[in-house]
């Protein structure tokens, strides 16, 4: 059987001794496309469109910080216990979406607090961009063959080139698929109700859907965490299993008809 052999540079283009790879791009454009979403979310509830350049700020250091300091340590403890400077080192990879995840709900937190703002409106609204941006993010990890899926002789697996010869689950693609669909489905949801929406339904949709796809792909990916081995699921799944309860206590609370956005 012949699969699809994806061996792409990793870098977009060179100009001198300044390059541009693939990732950053596509992490610009992410944060790029869910700049324009919240744009339209301010234009529609007639929010002060200004306030985005600071809630812009401390999601995008928000994201960052909490996506490193997870894949330290929540996949690799040990070594970055040991070498504690490596965590700066945020060039040499290792980014890890629940820890940027948790990260943005704390940075959000102390925007709301500081600027005075509803935090679940916040939360709701920034649920629709986040699906968005892990399309983004999850096409990098496929274009810089990271974040691999297991082998597989499925007519659509794929040959990594830069890695091995292995066909494999194209995983960064699964994920890139699931959360557009999801993104799609929170878009049009809120489009329909806009400021009707019932206070932490988006979040608590956002949160089920995106764990539920999540927790299901993780059992394709190949182990990131050497102490997984011992563990029936993986750190990704387990790390799902919470944000997943807690969408559903959220969606359960926000669909109570006191809890209504008034």
């Amino acid at each position: 059987m012949q699969h699809f052999i994806w061996d792409i540079n990793p870098v977009l283009l060179s100009i001198g001794p300044l390059s541009v790879h693939w990732y950053g791009a596509l992490f610009a454009a992410a944060i790029i496309s869910g700049l324009q979403v919240m744009k339209w979310v301010y234009q529609t509830e007639h929010k002060n469109l200004e306030a985005l350049d600071n809630l812009l700020m401390y999601s995008v250091f928000g994201i960052i910080i909490g996506a490193r300091l997870g894949h330290c340590f929540f996949y690799d403890p040990q070594y970055y216990f040991a070498n504690p400077l490596k965590i700066l080192a945020i060039w040499e990879g290792g980014l890890a979406s629940h820890g940027g995840g948790l990260g943005l709900i704390i940075a959000l937190g102390i925007y709301a607090r500081k600027y005075q703002e509803n935090y679940l409106w916040l939360l709701d609204r920034l649920a629709i961009c986040t699906a968005l941006f892990g399309v983004f993010v999850r096409s990098a990890n496929f274009v810089n063959s990271e974040i691999l899926g297991v082998a597989s002789d499925a007519p659509w697996a794929i040959i990594f080139a830069r890695i091995d010869n292995i066909p494999r689950h194209p995983a960064q693609l699964y994920e890139a698929i699931a959360y557009l669909l999801i993104f799609i489905i929170l878009f049009f949801i809120y489009k329909k109700s806009k400021d009707k929406t019932p206070k932490g339904s988006l979040l608590g949709l956002f949160l089920i859907l995106t764990f539920t796809a999540r927790f299901l792909i993780e059992s394709v990916k190949v182990k990131q965490a050497a102490y997984e081995s011992i563990w029936a699921l993986n750190t990704g799944q387990m790390l799902s299993i919470p944000f997943f309860i807690a969408g559903i206590v959220l969606l359960i609370w926000s669909l109570s008809a006191k809890n209504k956005l008034k």
